[in-house]
């Protein structure tokens, strides 16, 4: 049945406690949306959000949506950035940031059982005093919760060496459309009993089942690590370097790169000097015992290439580490960006920045390159000056006019138009260069409209199908991911 906007907000208040249940405006706008962008995307103000306290009051939650018929959007810190927050019409939002505890710590077994709004740098500062760490550390690592970093199979700066959140994922515990818990997976790192539903869940961004329990492996926390920063003039050099190091057989555990205009942003930003010491930042950490022997086999590598290198025991390529996760953070007021999280195989990233370059003259457009080189996830952004939206359609930037860009109706291209053009071409070569649309983010609201470039309609509609069978009246995280 569909109940009333009415009925359902008095079912919630009778439902749940009053410290629960919010429908304050200010609550309900800024759960709304989460960090991704709204082209595409009609902004719905949700009829309430619940605040859930335990696994009990998730399963009441989801049967009161099948009961009434509400749509249900699971929400963690609201961290996303391709819309996989973001509330439908109608819709009532389940935020599990309250489900916040770590509910075991087995160092001898290296795991540990959490809740899934514990905040992925809360669980590492936990595991740390056991000389183990939580080895998936998206950007958003101080905020974001492991049960969003589940949702969209997160990655983050060490995913190279140590895979991203799938692969340190051993069982969940998942609360399904009809209110019924189900434990998938073991506490084993081993095991292959049945169909391997804890893959399934991990990255389906909460459309087949609400996650409410995580059983993750944990890795060795190294007492020895080695940074390194290497400037080059050129980026595809920088991009090379990462081919070098892999042909001489190291594998470092974060192998990252920054581009001249990223580190210009994060000067301004963060009173930093990078862009002025290169055109090109490789930043690469080692760890392990024999941390210091690959760090000076890389170091060998990328001098080879011209690159400056940073000296052993330097403190300053420690700094640059937690500079590197503000780089696609930093906001310039005076641009406006568009950008992606595209992954070809690593093989190809030079070609890959190199097309992406002519693709950003091509449409008169900036560019900056953020990557995770060392397991060739990229984060292209274009930009173009916030004036020239302001000045259209007559303006010109400093290199070219925009009359030199037309749209199909011969008519002088806008700026978004021409940004939107850059951003589409660049999914476009990734895919066409064997890769994906999306490596780390998910597919979100924003996405859909690529899904179909790299997916065939017979994969996409088996993917249905598998929703068909876990949320069959489309109440979970409707209108995402696959839908």
């Amino acid at each position: 049945m569909s109940s009333s906007d009415n009925d359902v907000r008095t079912a919630l208040r009778s439902a749940f406690a009053p410290h629960t249940v919010t429908t304050d405006p200010a609550e309900l706008e800024s759960h709304s949306v989460d960090k991704g962008p709204l082209e595409h995307w009609q902004v719905h103000t949700p009829l309430a959000v619940v605040f859930a306290e335990s696994v009990a009051d998730v399963q009441h939650l989801v049967q009161l949506s099948a009961h009434h018929g509400f749509p249900l959007i699971t929400r963690g810190a609201g961290t996303s950035v391709s819309g996989g927050a973001n509330t439908t019409a109608g819709s009532v939002v389940l935020n599990l940031t309250r489900m916040n505890q770590i509910l075991a710590m087995r160092p001898e077994d290296e795991v540990a059982v959490v809740e899934p709004g514990v905040i992925n740098a809360d669980l590492n500062t936990a595991a740390a005093q056991h000389g183990l760490m939580y080895a998936p550390d998206p950007a958003s690592y101080r905020t974001s919760t492991i049960g969003g970093n589940v949702a969209t199979n997160a990655g983050g700066l060490r995913c190279a060496k140590y895979g991203v959140t799938r692969d340190s994922v051993l069982a969940l515990d998942v609360v399904l459309a009809d209110g019924t818990l189900i434990h998938t997976g073991q506490a084993t790192f081993k095991g292959v009993a049945g169909y391997d539903l804890t893959s399934l869940f991990v990255g389906s961004e909460g459309t087949l089942g609400i996650v409410v329990g995580v059983t993750v492996r944990l890795r060795h926390l190294s007492q020895h690590t080695e940074t390194i920063a290497a400037f080059f003039d050129e980026l595809t050099t920088a991009a090379q370097g990462v081919l070098d190091i892999g042909k001489a057989r190291v594998q470092p555990a974060i192998t990252e790169l920054l581009d001249h205009r990223t580190m210009l942003a994060l000067d301004e930003a963060q009173g930093s000097d990078l862009a002025t010491r290169g055109n090109t930042l490789l930043l690469i950490q080692t760890d392990g015992h024999g941390a210091g022997i690959e760090a000076e086999i890389i170091r060998e590598a990328l001098r080879a290439l011209g690159a400056t290198v940073s000296d052993p025991g330097s403190t300053e390529s420690e700094r640059l580490i937690e500079l590197r996760r503000h780089a696609r953070g930093d906001g310039v007021v005076t641009e406006v960006r568009v950008g992606e999280d595209v992954a070809v195989p690593r093989s190809r990233l030079v070609d890959y920045i190199r097309a992406i370059q002519d693709l950003a003259v091509e449409h008169d457009v900036q560019l900056k390159v953020v990557a995770h080189a060392g397991d060739g996830n990229l984060h292209p952004t274009f930009s173009v000056p916030s004036s020239e939206l302001a000045t259209e359609p007559d303006s010109t930037n400093d290199q070219h006019s925009t009359e030199e860009h037309h749209d199909d109706d011969g008519a002088p291209a806008s700026a978004m138009s021409r940004l939107h053009a850059a951003l589409d071409g660049s999914v476009r070569i990734a895919l066409e260069m064997g890769g994906t649309i999306t490596g780390e983010h998910g597919i979100g609201t924003y996405k859909l409209r690529w899904l179909d470039w790299e997916q065939s309609t017979e994969v996409i509609e088996l993917q249905r199908s598998i929703k068909n069978v876990f949320d069959p009246d489309y109440r979970l995280n409707p209108g995402r991911a696959i839908l």
